[in-house]
């Protein structure tokens, strides 16, 4: 896999690198991206192996996506794709490189242990992780313990990814402690943890609320505060990598191309709410400059058409990159930065030039803001 794949003639200032399932999970807990969550149910064999699939990483879901009583054809499904893949693999139709990351959403704990315990080694050859919802103090431990007990019995790593959306977490009286738990619980299994993710929607219904088109979800407070507190409990110090809440809003390209979107500073034009593409867009590169702003890296999203817009603004422009650059190749003090404007003070500096270098490597490094444009609509920069 590699970001921007779609865009062969794109002329990166630094081009991003390849990653599969193997990448090392430093580099790899940055590669997710937009994350395409999708019912267990479908069936996307054909279209991965014809490269069809512009996502590079998705989530075959058996929790809200799908109903109860489709869940042993989910889960069949979804073990049937990984022996489809691992077949293609061995018969040189497929490389690891052309796999999406790939990851199970479990219903439940019980569920999870029942279903992994049918995984062979060939399947979790091919499956990178699982995701775990309504993750909580109360269910952690139980659930780490079970993923340690299927690395152990499968000798292939496969990673967890909890999701943060449950009441002990949006409830105001209850957030600190409960972070404070998950946080120590996680510790002793930091290197099985790629991603924490965060239930936006799920938080949003406890308040019986639902962010708008127009609006993000940092309009809706009270998950506004959860989510502030989500970074400050794990975005200290880098680490881990927190991805950010799923944009709800899709519009398919039915009716307009994308290719004729008029071409302007989309940056400004999204500050000053000017129309770029449409509302669903729109409001979704809104939503990621704020997520990116404190920290996020990477997005669940529900449309296939979403992951070019988002994986396109988590690239790094030039000047922060050389920036970035500059203060891990400098050992204190401050310096002015290489394009004049701004103090670069190297120890408060040092964590986000990190944080910066690390999404260069992965989504590459573009000329400015409006190549990112140019990159989402498929022209050469």
């Amino acid at each position: 896999m590699r970001h921007h794949s779609y865009n062969t003639g794109f002329n990166f200032v630094k081009a991003p690198v390849e990653f599969n399932k193997y990448t090392d999970r430093d580099t790899l807990q940055y590669c997710l991206g937009a994350t395409l969550y999708m019912p267990g149910t479908k069936d996307i064999k054909e279209k991965v192996l014809h490269h069809q699939l512009d996502v590079t990483s998705l989530v075959m879901c058996c929790e809200d996506a799908i109903k109860e009583e489709d869940l042993p054809i989910a889960e069949q499904n979804i073990l049937d794709h990984m022996d489809f893949f691992a077949d293609k693999i061995a018969a040189g139709e497929l490389t690891h490189d052309d796999i999406p990351l790939i990851f199970v959403r479990v219903r439940n704990p019980e569920q999870f242990e029942r279903f992994a315990s049918r995984m062979t080694v060939k399947q979790a050859s091919v499956l990178t992780g699982f995701n775990f919802p309504k993750f909580s103090s109360k269910n952690a431990l139980h659930v780490l313990q079970t993923l340690v007990k299927v690395n152990n019995r499968l000798g292939v790593v496969l990673y967890g990814m909890p999701i943060l959306e449950g009441p002990e977490v949006a409830f105001r009286e209850l957030r600190g402690q409960e972070l404070l738990l998950l946080r120590n619980i996680l510790e002793p299994y930091r290197d099985l943890i790629l991603n924490i993710r965060v239930g936006g929607t799920d938080m949003s219904s406890l308040f019986g609320v639902r962010r708008g088109i127009n609006s993000t979800v940092y309009d809706i407070m009270p998950v506004r505060d959860a989510l502030s507190d989500v970074l400050n409990f794990f975005n200290r110090y880098n680490d881990y990598c927190v991805s950010a809440a799923v944009w709800e809003y899709f519009r398919a390209y039915k009716d307009d191309d994308i290719n004729d979107v008029i071409k302007r500073n989309f940056h400004n034009a999204l500050i000053k709410g000017q129309e770029i593409v449409n509302p669903a867009i729109d409001g979704l590169m809104k939503e990621v400059l704020i997520d990116r702003a404190n920290g996020f890296v990477g997005k669940t999203i529900i449309h296939p058409t979403h992951a070019r817009f988002v994986n396109a603004m988590f690239t790094v422009v030039e000047e922060e990159y050389n920036d970035a650059v500059q203060i891990l190749n400098t050992s204190g003090g401050v310096v002015k930065s290489a394009h004049g404007d701004k103090m670069n003070e190297i120890g408060p500096h040092r964590r986000w030039a990190e944080k910066i270098v690390k999404r260069a490597a992965v989504y590459g490094v573009v000329k400015n803001e409006d190549s990112v444009l140019s990159l989402v609509l498929g022209e050469k920069e």
